[in-house]
């Protein structure tokens, strides 16, 4: 398959499975770094009503950086690694501060965000300034495996890349990526996937049972009050995950103690 082919085929299959999403309809470039924020780990499905609600409440960076962590971490709860909210929360501040007020338009000054490393500077450049950049993610590796790499074994990023470079669409590079996106999601649904042939992939381990899902239910509960840690201890039914879990976000500075009641980051 050449590269006119290649393209083709993606477009068709973008037309045919185009997934309307509320940062598509608005690719402001704070709405396309919430949204690539919240969409590392989690699925677009229950992404979408959290992200609405988020820029409802802060409906710009300025909101945001003005706003206290824990009331970001109140509207994140749900949404799992709660150290995201803490890197977006603190991207606005530094926008705010650093960059006064004006989004950062290149890569090299987004990849100084907290939380942004080279994929989703990538996806910022290509979704909120439409610029030909080359990026790698999950979708796009399954579609580039499915056509350019059968048979072949583990495969690394830096082989990938190229190959994306030379298809890339470089006059209409968001929406093509939105094809891209919209079509290694439909080949995983339909178990063409094989995104375990990258040298990059890591099984997601399960909630249950895992000391991620203490940490997420310590802060659904802060959300919702403060508490001692005896109280939280019995509210929890605390196993031998609790101690790590609550020390781990005290450290990534999402909960404190004042006055001996724990508490979201003030």
């Amino acid at each position: 398959m050449n590269e006119h082919e290649f393209q083709e085929l993606v477009w068709e299959k973008g037309r045919e499975l185009y997934r309307d999403m509320p940062w598509r309809r608005d690719t402001r470039p704070y709405y396309v770094l919430v949204s690539e924020l919240m969409l590392q780990q989690t699925q677009v499905d229950r992404v979408m009503p959290k992200f609405e609600a988020f820029v409802q409440a802060f409906p710009s960076e300025k909101e945001l950086a003005e706003a206290p962590l824990g009331d970001v971490l109140r509207l994140w709860s749900g949404l799992g690694y709660n150290r995201r909210a803490k890197f977006l929360h603190e991207a606005a501040r530094k926008i705010q501060n650093e960059f006064r007020g004006v989004f950062p338009r290149t890569k090299k000054e987004l990849l100084s965000l907290p939380g942004v490393g080279v994929g989703t500077a990538g996806a910022i450049m290509v979704y909120a300034f439409n610029q030909p950049e080359a990026f790698i993610e999950t979708n796009v590796r399954t579609v580039y495996f499915h056509h350019f790499f059968t048979g072949h074994g583990s495969v690394a990023d830096q082989e990938l890349l190229p190959v994306v470079e030379a298809t890339l669409d470089r006059e209409h590079p968001r929406e093509f990526y939105w094809a891209l996106m919209d079509y290694g999601a439909f080949l995983k649904r339909s178990g063409a996937g094989y995104i375990d042939k990258s040298k990059h992939y890591k099984k997601q381990s399960p909630l249950k049972g895992s000391v991620r899902e203490v940490r997420g239910q310590i802060i659904k509960l802060l959300a919702s009050k403060d508490l001692s840690e005896e109280e939280l201890r019995k509210t929890l039914k605390a196993d031998e995950r609790f101690d790590g879990a609550l020390e781990g976000l005290v450290k990534d500075g999402l909960v404190a103690r004042t006055h001996g009641a724990l508490h979201l980051t003030k």
